[in-house]
């Protein structure tokens, strides 16, 4: 008799157990249906339109793609295209702190050979990751020595500050042209 009521015991619990897995798998799905979907009048009311519209612009979700992609691939601060225009833009110099995570660069002292007194050091701090002109705080720092090696540095600003910063912006926006030219898959719409 004891054996009976364990082995009803443990079928109740299954059962309810079951229900708790069912309800906990089903749920994603409830809430994902309260996601906001966007404007009606901006989407075409065919869905195959639709569905090749956002397959374009990357919405979608392909199966076939995410199996192919078994490999371990590492993107580390290539993704960022202010980084890499940055990094570009002066590669010329030698660099004394780089950190991602913190968001900065800062160059070493740079001199070229015409004038040994003076260099130049410049500092990148980055205020957010959209490429637009707010985006960079660049600060260029000039130190000027006399034969005796006493040296005075001074901020300055000015035509290269300007120059530089339109040239990480221009950079970055054809690296960010590259980027969507190379991730752009067209999906074919199937014909009935």
């Amino acid at each position: 008799m004891l054996y009976l009521i364990n082995i009803d015991y443990f079928t109740m619990f299954s059962k309810k157990l079951s229900k708790i897995l069912v309800f906990i798998l089903i749920l994603p799905f409830l809430f994902n249906s309260c996601a906001n979907r966007g404007d009606a009048r901006k989407s075409p009311p065919n869905p195959k339109e639709r569905l090749k519209r956002n397959m374009e612009e990357g919405r979608g979700f392909r199966i076939m793609d995410s199996v192919q992609k078994s490999s371990t691939n590492y993107e580390f601060a290539t993704t960022n295209e202010l980084w890499r225009a940055s990094l570009d833009s002066i590669d010329f110099m030698p660099l004394s702190s780089v950190n991602y995570s913190g968001g900065i660069i800062v160059t070493d002292w740079y001199s070229n050979n015409q004038n040994n007194n003076e260099s130049v050091k410049i500092s990148i701090r980055f205020l957010t990751n959209e490429i637009r002109s707010d985006a960079l705080n660049i600060k260029l720092f000039k130190k000027v020595c006399n034969e005796s090696n006493n040296c005075k540095v001074s901020e300055s600003s000015g035509e290269v500050i300007k120059e530089l910063k339109k040239k990480i912006l221009t950079r970055a926006k054809i690296y960010e042209a590259q980027k969507k030219e190379k991730n752009f898959k067209s999906y074919n719409v199937p014909k009935d």
